[in-house]
């Protein structure tokens, strides 16, 4: 009698800790409950306002050429702050999961959570909703920051100007895409150092190694770097040369963390923990 109870009720916990929702919010309470998470969100909410206030406040309108003028973009400039603060929610992608691989505790994990590809869905839907949040709370106080140390005379936005609106939601959604891709890269690496270099490989060298081979490439494959993405089509609001359109860019970085996001549940579920 005590075995079947025993076999009964594990089958019971087996049954209900093994649904999305269970594992979610395990996955919720541990990346709350380590340091790391608060002290890469406090380097991106810093990055985020602190470039805003810098870049915007030593804008010299009265100085600056006619042409300078003709493409200055307020918005675009208030979001200087995300050349850090996609560093700093992809750095969080890829512990969310590395971390687990270097303490040893993915065995506990996996045993818990046996469906490895549920697994790293839930790890994905809570670091996604988290990173959305978060971005798009500082995306709207970087640009608010921006444009209060903005000096007269030159030009301010406002949320209802056209395009203005779009590109700080843009903003906020595009590091929580580059922290998916940093999860997916994180599955399949496996080494916290090793995932973050190829973060870092991917946001700030691709883009460097363009710039010695002509105009032509970097104008034809540049556009299709996440952080120049960035630059150029999600946060401008004024047109750009030779990049892809906000709709457009926004869909090839979803396409990119579809695609890490993939490759990480592949190696996950083919991979010995």
């Amino acid at each position: 009698m005590t075995t079947a109870t025993l076999t009964r009720s594990a089958t019971q916990t087996a049954g209900g800790g093994y649904g999305f929702r269970s594992v979610a919010r395990m996955e919720w309470l541990k990346l709350r409950s380590v340091r790391s998470t608060s002290w890469t969100l406090l380097v991106f909410a810093a990055g985020m306002i602190g470039l805003a206030i810098l870049v915007m406040i030593h804008q010299r309108w009265a100085t600056m050429s006619a042409q300078d003028r003709a493409s200055f973009d307020p918005t675009e400039m208030s979001f200087a702050g995300l050349s850090i603060g996609q560093l700093a929610l992809g750095v969080l992608g890829a512990l969310v999961i590395t971390t687990e691989f270097s303490t040893g505790m993915i065995r506990a994990t996996l045993a818990a959570v046996p469906r490895r590809p549920l697994l790293l869905a839930a790890k994905a839907a809570v670091l996604g909703a988290v990173a959305l949040v978060v971005g798009e709370i500082f995306a709207f106080a970087a640009f608010a920051a921006g444009e209060l140390v903005l000096r007269s005379p030159a030009p301010h936005a406002t949320l209802g100007q056209p395009g203005v609106l779009r590109a700080v939601l843009m903003a906020g959604a595009y590091p929580a895409l580059i922290a998916l891709m940093a999860l997916g890269l994180g599955a399949v690496i496996r080494h916290t150092a090793g995932a973050i270099s190829a973060v870092v490989g991917i946001l700030f060298v691709l883009p460097l190694i363009l710039l010695p081979l002509g105009t032509s490439i970097q104008n034809s494959v540049g556009q299709f770097m996440p952080m120049l993405i960035a630059e150029n089509s999600l946060t401008a609001v004024k047109p750009q040369s030779h990049t892809l359109s906000p709709g457009a860019g926004f869909g090839v970085l979803c396409l990119y963390a579809v695609v890490a996001l993939a490759l990480g549940t592949w190696a996950l579920a083919r991979r010995d923990a």
